[in-house]
């Protein structure tokens, strides 16, 4: 790490180092590739003009082949080369992702200590009790508003019975005297009607008017 560290200048960035060697890495690896593509090409021609040398010229065909599995060989270490630096490619980048999932842990961490600050278990046991038994008070004291105030009292049943006759006697005496102001019986040679009160009170006056009238004439 240490090494890793002096090659990309001592002290700098962990992120940033990171972050230049996954590039430079990638650069290589693209640079590889396009050799392993010329040498592809080169080994394709060199085993073409084999093919055409081998019966007309077996030494053309022989040093074709030669340079053929010389560049095989350099293929095949540009492809051990190329696993390598991919697999450090991988390796920086789960390293990095790993560094970062950490530090926002840390952050998270961070933040759950400054909202608890000096809360202790014990706080919260403390706090959660109260909470409790002011919530018990609370149910008690709904419950005495709620129960009526004679709640509990044992009523006899001969004084609701005689309050109930007391009732229905007052209920009798209110009827009795009510029948008290209605005439029994009709007095001898009363008339009786069935007109309306003002209309008795508009014939009574015109009855006046005529024994007006029948005095006058008889003077």
């Amino acid at each position: 790490m240490m090494g890793f560290m002096s090659y990309f200048g001592g002290r700098r960035d962990p992120k940033q180092s990171a972050r230049d060697a996954i590039v430079t890495l990638r650069q290589q690896l693209q640079m590889i590739e396009k050799k392993e593509e010329y040498l592809q090409k080169k080994i394709d021609t060199e085993l073409k003009a084999a093919r055409a040398n081998a019966v007309t010229n077996k030494a053309a065909a022989t040093a074709a082949l030669r340079r053929k599995k010389a560049s095989e060989q350099e293929m095949d270490r540009l492809q051990g080369t190329r696993l390598q630096l991919e697999m450090q490619v991988n390796t920086l980048e789960s390293a990095n992702l790993n560094a970062e999932t950490m530090a926002a842990m840390k952050k998270a961490s961070d933040a759950l200590k400054v909202i608890h600050g000096k809360m202790t278990m014990g706080d919260v046991d403390s706090q959660m009790q109260s909470m409790a038994e002011q919530r018990e008070l609370a149910n008690e004291i709904g419950e005495a508003i709620s129960n009526p105030i004679y709640g509990g009292m044992e009523l006899d049943d001969a004084d609701l019975k005689a309050e109930l006759e007391e009732l229905e006697q007052d209920q009798l005496n209110e009827r009795l005297m009510g029948a008290d102001h209605v005439p029994v019986h009709t007095p001898p040679g009363a008339v009786k009607t069935t007109q309306p009160p003002q209309r008795a009170a508009v014939e009574d006056d015109e009855d006046a008017q005529l024994r007006e009238l029948q005095a006058s004439l008889a003077m």
